[in-house]
């Protein structure tokens, strides 16, 4: 379980596949954690992705943590964070007695979506996202919604004719530089995870209703 806060941007080190026939990808990457705190087992999440720690070394402010990323997973979330060199933003799994800072993150990915509109106003930047028609019932204005893992206010939302939605955020200058939010461009994929509250409304509406 995670918050949609996050604590560091990672860079990937390494890609490869690391047993012959093996249908995982294993990424090195490198962040300014203290390895003594990570666990191997741990879960981090990586551009609002839970992935598991199988390696990890390095020292205090200069760390690496590996991680196996299954065919499934790479087919389902944004592809540029898989590449060499990528940065991806870094949360590690929320412990008991840790502040909810945003709101209920579970790292599992509902859907890509694409930036349409990008551009500055009044000191902060404002952000459009096409989203697909299978999750646009569940994202409304005010509401939250996780981007490559961080959490954030819907300010609208615009239904169009195929279904699918745009909706707008605010992206603050601090949070545009502490994750990778701050590099996005136009047309770049982006990972989103729907509010799991939304997620448990819609299914007892839709019961409701038959």
């Amino acid at each position: 379980m995670f918050t949609g806060i996050v604590t560091a941007i990672g860079t990937v080190a390494a890609v490869d596949r690391p047993d012959k026939g093996s249908t995982d990808t294993r990424l090195t990457i490198a962040c300014p954690f203290d390895p003594a705190k990570i666990a191997i087992g741990a879960s981090i999440a990586c551009s609002g992705v839970c992935l598991t720690v199988v390696e990890r070394g390095g020292q205090a402010g200069d760390a690496w943590f590996a991680v196996d990323v299954s065919d499934e997973t790479i087919s389902k979330t944004a592809p540029q964070q898989w590449a060499s060199s990528a940065k991806v933003n870094l949360e590690p799994a929320l412990k008991l007695g840790d502040e909810l800072g945003g709101h209920i993150v579970t790292g599992h990915v509902d859907a890509v979506g694409r930036v349409a509109v990008l551009e500055e106003r009044g000191g902060s930047l404002h952000v459009e996202i096409d989203a697909p028609a299978a999750i646009a019932p569940y994202i409304a204005t005010k509401g939250s919604i996780t981007v490559d893992g961080v959490s954030l206010t819907v300010n609208a939302v615009e239904d169009l004719a195929d279904g699918s939605a745009r909706f707008s955020l605010n992206i603050i200058p601090h949070t545009a530089e502490v994750t990778t939010l701050g590099t996005l461009k136009k047309g770049d994929a982006v990972n989103l995870e729907i509010d799991v509250l939304a997620r448990y409304l819609k299914r007892m509406n839709d019961l409701r209703a038959t």
